[in-house]
């Protein structure tokens, strides 16, 4: 397990929950997994979830509520230490077709869905392209 770990994604990192329920999930092969949390630029998963750090894997990204999916390409980066095994950080290596920007779609309607006060499109889109605020 990594000891120093630091954070490698610039951008803002979202939980991947509603209701205290995974919405988000990753398909790797055959095996659905619940995503811990989710941004532009990776995501992280249960260490028990079958990937080891610097595994490259081909993912398809789900949002619970809807039949749409995201391909593409993730490697594993990380292990770090939490509950349970810990977590395994991914990194986005590539997406297939519009992958990026109906990411970019599902995050900002995910941030105005949890948003404890009323927020546009304009400033969830905002937060979800923003810096970390990690």
């Amino acid at each position: 397990m990594d000891t120093e770990y630091s954070e490698r994604r610039q951008r803002q990192r979202f939980l991947a929950q509603r209701d205290g329920k995974p919405c988000f999930f990753v398909l790797v092969g055959e095996v659905r997994i619940p995503l811990i949390d989710l941004s532009l630029e990776g995501f992280a998963i249960p260490a028990d979830a079958g990937v080891v750090p610097q595994q490259e894997f081909d993912f398809v990204l789900r949002l619970s509520d809807i039949p749409d999916k995201i391909r593409g390409r993730a490697r594993a980066m990380n292990k770090v230490p939490g509950e349970g095994e810990g977590q395994i950080g991914c990194r986005f290596e590539s997406f297939e077709r519009e992958g990026a920007a109906d990411l970019k779609e599902w995050l900002t309607a995910h941030v105005m869905t949890m948003a404890s006060v009323r927020i546009s499109e304009k400033e969830a889109a905002a937060i979800v392209t923003g810096r970390s605020l990690i």
